[in-house]
């Protein structure tokens, strides 16, 4: 479906809210960890319901974990924090917040609890894609003797291939247990009802910061200026560059690596059939080159915000040098949009998408840059049929409910079909 019929559709829809973590939680309350216990969307197994009750009783494990990274990276290694501590049969301590040096945040990480003693833990850290086997294998016992247990570097350290009841777990932390705080929560609605007041909207999270070239070794498309200010960030700290350092930029584009530019994007969205009237929020961090960088997309689409320019005077300034605050606000205006495009890959894009699955299959687009690109890079392609050929490629990525484990290795926070819903025909019409 062309994005012309849901921009324009005036039907309002229901959203209800189903929550995600952030830094900004200031503990994980008794209240939200309740509703762990709540009813589902699809039932866990008596014999979980069981051995729950068992570990309820049980006070002699602890697991502590320190998790890192974004906003979004902080969200999955709490998700996979109570799904060990589960595997484990242990109480999970509230986890510790850790600064990350890219983000330069200066949120509050400062979390009211008990004191707690973790002097006779081992520290350990785990390897990628663990299964529960594995886990209780290398843990269990030296939890049993110790008390304690201290794991640190969760992202992607817990197998996405899980027993069924434990996927179910995933969902429920995921999208019930775990809330923005109440100030960020009130704040990223009012922001949101700004933007519904203007109509139906269509959601960008924009990858155009200047640590973001860096990382995925890609080139912003500026002009040479802003290119060689990446060769040169690259070169102070290639530690920063993410994977597959022997790649040319070239090579990288070619392969779908690289987050779309503002032109790109703006491309994209016509030959998609967005209307010049399209309400447009943008979510993301200030792109390198500025307006500069964003002026494609402004001049293509003139009702153009985001959350800056739906704040009220002053609203925003409480959350200055407090980037996660800030993805806070942008994740739950794009999660409310009609429609959600990511520019990139990456957490944010992959959690609003699996949230909006949950919620009932809010359309969501993904780009698909490995088979796009080429015709991106031709130009002498007249854009009548660059247009079609775009439009084309991408029937099969508009947010159809896709079944996880169609394919290994998927999240199923990111695709809830078919652990985490309880309507079986979604699972046949896909």
């Amino acid at each position: 479906m062309a994005i012309s019929k849901i921009v324009n559709n005036k039907k309002q829809h229901h959203h209800s809210y189903i929550s995600v973590p952030s830094e900004i939680i200031n503990s994980l309350s008794s209240t939200s960890l309740q509703s762990l216990a709540d009813t589902p969307k699809k039932q866990l197994l008596n014999e979980y319901k069981k051995s729950s009750v068992e570990i309820l009783k049980d006070r002699t494990k602890y697991l502590v974990v320190v998790v890192s990274g974004g906003m979004n990276q902080q969200r999955n290694q709490i998700v996979d924090a109570v799904v060990i501590a589960r595997i484990l049969g242990a109480t999970l301590v509230v986890p510790i917040l850790q600064v990350n040096v890219i983000w330069g945040d200066e949120s509050d990480f400062i979390i009211a609890i008990k004191p707690f003693d973790v002097k006779t833990s081992g520290e350990k850290h785990t390897p990628l894609h663990v299964s529960p086997q594995w886990i209780r294998s290398r843990y269990l016992k030296r939890m049993k003797r110790e008390g304690v247990l201290l794991l640190r570097g969760l992202d992607s350290r817990l197998s996405k291939d899980l027993p069924s009841d434990l996927q179910k777990l995933r969902c429920k932390v995921a999208f019930h247990a775990l809330r923005f705080a109440p100030p960020i929560f009130e704040l990223g609605n009012k922001l949101t009802e700004r933007m519904r007041s203007k109509g139906p909207y269509l959601a960008l999270h924009l990858r155009m910061e200047k640590d973001v070239w860096v990382r995925t070794g890609c080139l912003p498309g500026l002009s040479s200026k802003y290119d060689e200010i990446i060769y040169n960030e690259r070169k102070l700290r290639p530690e920063l560059l993410t994977s597959r350092s022997n790649m040319t930029y070239h090579d990288r584009k070619l392969a779908g690596l690289c987050p779309l530019n503002a032109l790109e994007v703006t491309r994209l969205l016509k030959a998609l059939r967005a209307p010049k009237n399209a309400q447009v929020f943008w979510a993301g961090g200030d792109p390198l080159g500025g307006k500069e960088a964003l002026l494609p997309l402004m001049k293509a689409y003139p009702n153009f915000y985001n959350k800056e320019d739906l704040a009220l005077p002053g609203e925003l300034e409480p959350f200055a040098n407090k980037a996660s605050i800030m993805a806070a606000l942008d994740y739950i205006v794009s999660e409310k949009s009609d429609v959600f495009m990511p520019s990139h890959g990456g957490n944010m894009g992959h959690a609003i998408q699996g949230q909006r699955a949950y919620a009932g299959h809010r359309k969501t687009i993904t780009p698909n840059k490995r088979q796009m690109l080429s015709y991106f890079l031709n130009p002498s392609l007249p854009e009548a049929e660059f247009n079609k050929i775009i439009f084309d490629l991408h029937r099969d990525s508009m947010g159809q409910p896709v079944i996880r484990t169609s394919k290994s290795g998927r999240d199923v926070t990111k695709y809830p079909i078919p652990e985490c819903m309880c309507n079986d025909s979604l699972v046949q019409q896909a």
